[in-house]
């Protein structure tokens, strides 16, 4: 298939906005299949999150023999990582030299950002329009935004009037900053701010954090790879990529069996201190009930905070760092030195939900309890998660209803298997809100989306049909369902970015489905089976077949 001049705007089979991880894969599945294909993307390469956040200390926090594509055995073969988490900058040499083995750079414009996306209902075309003021058209449209890529700067009145320098860790510069003896704040203790506050304590002259929320954090264990273990991984990699794609989370771990109330509480704490020990997320995933049992999940909230009083040496500035809310259900962290930290001269931690910050001035930052002196101030505030990507383009379906319009209830209450939605024909979305996503492992999730839409496109144009919507019934039960299971956990009962509370203003829902990987897929699975159930079907003589 060919692009072809139509209204003086070429035409694609598809468009696919991003290219990162979603993007790159959407793109090869598509050529491969034959379709003319298209992505556009706002950065000057490739990468997606991984070619905006270049924040000092960013790192992945799923293990990087399991954070890569597993649809080419060929590209999980020729690929080593040097260690168990990876940097930032290893990650985006990745994903080059995915787009370089595929030979994708060819049908990705960079710099370009995509402004509008318009159902033309006659012509049965998206009507694309770039930030450059030209138009481009194409049957199907795809978003790869990812979940976390809408930068959320908080509305602090006199960020102009700062003198000094500040920055936001989503959309970091590509120059090397230096903070070498300055006085640096940064704002947040979210997972960026986590990873960032031991590279900048390191460097700052003085580092000043503000923190809203204190959190859960448990340490990474980084450490080179050692070359068997890589072998043994490569050499198993059918059964890794099977266990990945059947599991709860994307990872190839055992669930656990046991409740955290079960066990005496001398064997619950060895089990906490070896995966302390150990590294990474083993405490979120030692019992099956910490997300579900208030008491159980006390265990492991209680044996991190033990951790903290353990690590820190001020028993003031320990008390402001523990946390409250239910382990887990804001986004379980790790770490390297997060506590040990604020056992350094140089570091100081403000309580600003106890003083918030009341705004910016030229010199520094004022809270209700005083000013401080900056030269620098970094936004560890995240992001306007799920739903903030895809509002950033103006999207509208039949009759110019706008996405924003349909959510307008919260996302939580509209899509269909995350993947559609009722009122805007042949749009995808590669890990929409209400499919698990942030909740597991993203490559393994993204891969899931984009076979799932690359067959589905490739079933529609072999049956003569012209578009596929998803039914408004099917939207409502599925929505129903990700409500059900959401609220028989501890993760409703706590404000978070999961949530949509730190955006102000943002309708509240959880907008992520928490039924597990694998049951998801095999959900996704049975609708294709039964005649992509759930949606209505179209042919080219406008006739409804389902």
């Amino acid at each position: 298939m060919t692009t072809k001049q139509s209204n003086q705007a070429v035409n694609y089979d598809a468009v696919v906005v991003g290219a990162g991880f979603s993007g790159l894969y959407m793109l090869h599945r598509l050529r491969e299949a034959g379709f003319s294909t298209r992505v556009f993307e706002a950065g000057e390469g490739v990468g997606g999150t991984w070619y905006w956040n270049r924040y000092p200390g960013a790192r992945c926090d799923s293990e990087s023999i399991y954070y890569n594509y597993t649809f080419s055995e060929d590209l999980y073969k020729e690929w080593t990582w040097s260690s168990r988490y990876p940097e930032q900058p290893e990650i985006l040499q990745y994903l080059n030299f995915v787009a370089d083995k595929f030979k994708l750079r060819t049908d990705i414009q960079f710099k370009t950002r995509i402004t509008a996306s318009h159902y033309d209902e006659e012509n049965n075309k998206w009507r694309i329009q770039l930030d450059d003021g030209t138009n481009v058209s194409a049957k199907y449209f795809i978003t790869g935004v990812g979940c976390l890529s809408a930068a959320n700067l908080p509305n602090f009145d006199g960020l102009e009037s700062f003198k000094g320098e500040w920055y936001h860790t989503g959309h970091w510069p590509h120059e090397e900053v230096d903070f070498k003896g300055k006085r640096v704040g940064i704002i947040g203790t979210g997972s960026s701010g986590v990873q960032a506050i031991p590279v900048l304590a390191a460097e700052a002259g003085h580092l000043t954090v503000f923190q809203r929320t204190p959190q859960y954090s448990a340490p990474a264990r980084n450490h080179p790879y050692d070359p068997e273990y890589i072998r043994q991984s490569k050499e198993n990699f059918n059964e890794i990529k099977k266990q990945m794609r059947e599991s709860q989370g994307g990872q190839p771990l055992v669930p656990p069996t046991k409740s955290a109330l079960e066990v005496a509480p001398e064997e619950r704490n060895q089990v906490y201190e070896n995966a302390w020990a150990n590294g990474g997320l083993g405490i979120f995933s030692a019992y099956y009930d910490i997300t579900i049992n208030e008491a159980a999940n006390e265990t492991a909230a209680e044996f991190i905070r033990s951790k903290i009083r353990e690590i820190v040496k001020n028993p003031e500035t320990a008390e402001k760092l523990l946390p409250s809310y239910y382990y887990g259900t804001k986004r379980p962290i790790i770490d390297t030195n997060y506590y040990e930290s604020f056992n350094r001269g140089n570091v100081s931690l403000v309580d600003v939900k106890k003083a918030p910050i009341v705004e910016i001035t030229p010199k520094g930052l004022k809270t209700t309890e005083g000013e401080y002196e900056l030269d620098a101030i970094v936004f560890a505030t995240g992001f306007d998660g799920m739903t903030g990507p895809l509002l950033k383009i103006d999207i509208r379906g039949r009759d110019g209803v706008s996405l924003k319009e349909k959510w307008a209830g919260g996302a939580h209450t509209r899509s269909y298997l995350g993947i559609a939605n009722a009122g805007f024909p042949n749009f995808f979305m590669i890990t929409g809100p209400e499919s698990p996503s942030v909740l597991s492992n993203m490559p393994v999730s993204i891969e899931q989306h984009v076979e799932w839409i690359g067959d589905c496109i490739e079933y529609l144009s072999k049956s003569g049909i012209e578009t596929i919507e998803a039914k408004v019934e099917a939207e409502e039960e599925w929505s129903k369902h990700c409500r059900e299971v959401a609220e028989s956990t501890l993760f409703t009962k706590t404000d978070s970015w999961y949530t949509g509370a730190n955006i102000p203003g943002k309708p509240r829902g959880f907008q992520i489905y928490l039924g597990g990987v694998g049951a998801y897929r095999q959900k996704c699975d049975d609708v294709a089976a039964k005649g992509y159930e759930g949606f209505a079907l179209m042919s080219s003589s406008r006739t409804a077949l389902l």
